[in-house]
């Protein structure tokens, strides 16, 4: 059974800075490719960053570019998100995600 088990979110001031975590399990991680998506309240899931399984490529959304760093630890099963120079915007819960699974996810809220 393929699990994601997401941790590290909480609430941040604008401009702070946070490191997401995910622990997978159940499947063969290093040979997947992994993303993070998030969902703001009231709206829908947004796609924010990707990593390729073998090359370990990156993606970024353009709203992220820049202040997000998407990487993977293969050895510990983990996937993480460190997200820097946090905005109001970017509050939401983020889940961290495979081509057909998705944790329960960790919520971002961004206040002052």
């Amino acid at each position: 059974e393929v699990q994601l088990v997401e941790s590290g979110g909480g609430l941040v001031q604008p401009g702070g800075s946070l490191r997401l975590s995910c622990a997978a399990s159940g499947f063969m991680f290093s040979r997947s490719s992994m993303q993070w998506v998030r969902q703001a309240p009231g709206k829908g899931l947004e796609w924010v960053s990707s990593i390729d399984n073998f090359s370990g490529r990156t993606y970024y959304a353009d709203s992220v570019k820049g202040r997000f760093t998407i990487s993977r630890d293969n050895t510990k099963n983990t996937l993480y998100l460190q997200l820097n120079s946090l905005k109001t915007e970017d509050t939401a819960v983020y889940y961290c995600a495979t081509v057909s699974s998705r944790g329960q996810g960790t919520q971002v809220p961004v206040s002052s």
